[in-house]
């Protein structure tokens, strides 16, 4: 994450701030929980798109994801 710093000055609102730490921790979910974050990122992606139930957003999690995959 240091070498992200200065860029992160640059996100131009503290709700982007936000948003980028949100991404970025779900990344290192991904890697912690040995997923590939790409490959999680689009089989979200493509679930939230095709109507994934709300009420089972816990499915969509990485470390339920290592399991399915």
């Amino acid at each position: 994450m240091a070498l992200g710093r200065k860029n992160y000055l640059f996100v131009g609102s503290e709700a982007g701030a936000e948003n980028g730490a949100v991404i970025a921790s779900l990344i290192e979910t991904c890697k912690m929980n040995g997923v590939d974050p790409h490959a999680w990122l689009t089989t979200t992606l493509t679930a939230i798109l095709r109507d994934h139930k709300q009420s089972q957003i816990d499915d969509l999690l990485p470390w339920n994801y290592a399991v399915t995959a």
